[in-house]
Protein backbone atom coordinates (compact mmCIF):
# COMPACT_ATOMS: atom_id res chain seq x y z
CA UNK A 1 0.00 0.00 0.00
CA UNK A 2 1.14 3.54 -0.74
CA UNK A 3 0.12 7.00 0.36
CA UNK A 4 -0.17 9.53 -2.44
CA UNK A 5 0.20 13.16 -1.39
CA UNK A 6 -0.20 16.02 -3.85
CA UNK A 7 -0.56 19.79 -3.92
CA UNK A 8 -3.10 21.47 -6.18
CA UNK A 9 -4.73 24.90 -6.59
CA UNK A 10 -8.39 25.09 -5.55
CA UNK A 11 -9.47 25.60 -9.17
CA UNK A 12 -8.40 22.01 -9.98
CA UNK A 13 -8.91 20.30 -6.62
CA UNK A 14 -11.99 18.28 -7.59
CA UNK A 15 -10.77 17.52 -11.12
CA UNK A 16 -7.49 16.02 -9.90
CA UNK A 17 -9.15 14.09 -7.06
CA UNK A 18 -11.73 12.67 -9.48
CA UNK A 19 -8.97 11.52 -11.85
CA UNK A 20 -7.04 9.60 -9.19
CA UNK A 21 -10.23 8.21 -7.63
CA UNK A 22 -11.31 6.96 -11.07
CA UNK A 23 -8.28 4.65 -11.28
CA UNK A 24 -8.96 3.26 -7.79
CA UNK A 25 -6.89 5.37 -5.40
CA UNK A 26 -8.54 6.33 -2.11
CA UNK A 27 -10.10 2.94 -1.31
CA UNK A 28 -10.10 1.73 2.29
CA UNK A 29 -12.02 -1.48 2.93
CA UNK A 30 -15.64 -0.95 1.86
CA UNK A 31 -15.15 2.79 1.31
CA UNK A 32 -14.00 4.67 -1.75
CA UNK A 33 -12.98 8.26 -2.58
CA UNK A 34 -11.35 8.55 0.86
CA UNK A 35 -8.87 11.38 1.31
CA UNK A 36 -7.74 14.07 3.69
CA UNK A 37 -7.12 17.61 2.53
CA UNK A 38 -6.04 20.89 4.03
CA UNK A 39 -5.60 24.38 2.59
CA UNK A 40 -2.14 25.91 2.83
CA UNK A 41 0.19 28.21 0.91
CA UNK A 42 2.58 27.03 -1.76
CA UNK A 43 5.35 28.93 -3.45
CA UNK A 44 7.49 28.63 -6.55
CA UNK A 45 9.48 30.76 -8.98
CA UNK A 46 9.25 29.81 -12.66
CA UNK A 47 12.67 29.73 -14.32
CA UNK A 48 13.66 30.37 -17.92
CA UNK A 49 11.94 27.88 -20.21
CA UNK A 50 9.00 27.32 -17.86
CA UNK A 51 5.43 27.78 -19.04
CA UNK A 52 3.62 28.29 -15.74
CA UNK A 53 -0.13 27.82 -15.34
CA UNK A 54 0.01 30.55 -12.66
CA UNK A 55 2.74 33.15 -12.20
CA UNK A 56 5.39 34.91 -14.22
CA UNK A 57 8.88 33.79 -15.16
CA UNK A 58 11.56 34.81 -12.63
CA UNK A 59 9.00 36.09 -10.09
CA UNK A 60 8.20 34.34 -6.81
CA UNK A 61 4.58 33.22 -6.67
CA UNK A 62 2.83 32.46 -3.36
CA UNK A 63 -0.72 31.14 -3.57
CA UNK A 64 -3.32 29.03 -1.78
CA UNK A 65 -3.04 25.33 -2.58
CA UNK A 66 -4.56 22.17 -1.15
CA UNK A 67 -2.52 19.28 0.21
CA UNK A 68 -4.43 16.07 -0.51
CA UNK A 69 -3.53 12.66 0.93
CA UNK A 70 -4.96 9.24 0.08
CA UNK A 71 -3.98 5.60 0.15
CA UNK A 72 -3.44 3.60 -3.01
CA UNK A 73 -2.98 -0.13 -3.61
CA UNK A 74 0.38 -1.28 -4.96
CA UNK A 75 -1.01 -2.35 -8.33
CA UNK A 76 -2.73 1.04 -8.86
CA UNK A 77 -0.02 3.53 -7.88
CA UNK A 78 1.46 3.94 -11.39
CA UNK A 79 -1.98 4.60 -12.87
CA UNK A 80 -2.79 7.01 -10.02
CA UNK A 81 0.39 9.04 -10.61
CA UNK A 82 -0.29 9.08 -14.35
CA UNK A 83 -3.86 10.29 -13.75
CA UNK A 84 -2.58 12.96 -11.34
CA UNK A 85 -0.09 14.26 -13.90
CA UNK A 86 -2.69 14.27 -16.69
CA UNK A 87 -5.36 16.13 -14.69
CA UNK A 88 -3.10 18.60 -12.86
CA UNK A 89 -2.78 22.08 -14.37
CA UNK A 90 0.88 22.57 -13.40
CA UNK A 91 3.71 21.75 -15.76
CA UNK A 92 5.54 20.08 -12.84
CA UNK A 93 3.03 19.05 -10.14
CA UNK A 94 4.44 18.50 -6.67
CA UNK A 95 3.57 15.11 -5.19
CA UNK A 96 4.96 12.40 -2.89
CA UNK A 97 4.55 8.64 -3.07
CA UNK A 98 5.20 7.03 0.31
CA UNK A 99 5.45 3.27 0.91
CA UNK A 100 3.30 2.21 3.88
CA UNK A 101 4.18 -0.71 6.14
CA UNK A 102 1.91 -3.03 8.08
CA UNK A 103 2.26 -2.74 11.84
CA UNK A 104 1.39 -5.73 13.95
CA UNK A 105 -0.87 -4.81 16.84
CA UNK A 106 -0.58 -6.97 19.94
Amino acid sequence: MYKLVFFVPESHLNVVKAAVFKVGAGRIGNYEQCCWQVLGRGQFRPLAGATPFIGTQDQLEVLPEYRVEMVCADELISAAVSALRSAHPYEEPAFDVLRLVDVEVR
